[in-house]
């Protein structure tokens, strides 16, 4: 977030069971369970941001006991990190349906991050909160957060036209490390700009032009050299 903005910490959670989010893949019920959950989450972030996400109401409102809720998340932060992998799952299966149509994969890749952008900056209460919970975010929220770059990745090489199980490496098969690395790059920045954006710092222009910036990696790590 902006240097000059007061970020306040969240609370420490009240005393909660300790037992781990279920590591099993979940039933049925339980998907259902944290589905309600999630869609609790991202409603009241909706209404007022990362403060208006409190864990008694999420689980009043997705009707669940406080100690289910906090055996599937443990923290508030745990839980806002989720609600934003969550939240890119749907933003990639609406790209899915509709897939870019830039001529080049770097053009591919900035229409698409500037389509999520677009879609978070139609929620900017619910965009600041998931991100001030990865700037929260501790070691014992890394499975989650990984969730999130796996899910950006995973969106950005949907893409650059990579899909998945392709048995060769480089020009549509499997990316090659270089094209990771650029990803990684691209990745980072499109982060980036949407915290410089909700700290009123960058406008949407200028984010544009850093993502198309940006995304002219992929055709300097192209192995085929046809983006150059």
């Amino acid at each position: 977030m902006s240097a000059d903005a007061k970020v306040e910490a969240p609370e420490a959670p009240a005393a909660r069971p300790s037992s781990p989010p279920p590591s099993a893949p979940l039933t049925e019920r339980q998907e259902a369970r944290r589905r309600r959950i999630l869609h609790a989450s991202a409603q009241l972030a909706s209404r007022g941001g990362f403060d208006a996400v409190q864990m008694r109401e999420v689980a009043e409102s997705s009707q669940v006991a406080l100690g289910t809720l906090y055996r599937y998340f443990p923290s508030k932060v745990h839980l806002l990190v989720a609600t934003m992998q969550d939240q890119l799952e749907h933003m990639h299966g609406t790209l899915r349906k509709k897939p870019p149509t830039g001529d080049t994969a770097a053009e591919r890749v900035a229409e698409t991050l500037m389509r999520a952008f677009r879609a978070l900056q139609r929620e900017p209460h619910l965009a600041d909160a998931m991100v001030r919970a990865l700037t929260f975010a501790d070691r014992s929220v890394s499975p989650e957060v990984d969730q999130v770059s796996r899910q950006t990745t995973a969106i950005i090489l949907d893409s650059m036209g990579f899909g998945e199980g392709a048995p060769e490496s480089g020009a549509r098969g499997r990316p090659t490390p270089e094209q990771l690395s650029a990803v990684r790059v691209i990745e980072h920045t499109w982060h980036s700009a949407l915290i410089t954006w909700l700290s009123g710092r960058a406008s949407i222009a200028q984010v544009k032009i850093d993502i198309e910036t940006v995304c002219r990696l992929i055709d300097l790590t192209d192995p085929s050299g046809e983006g150059r």
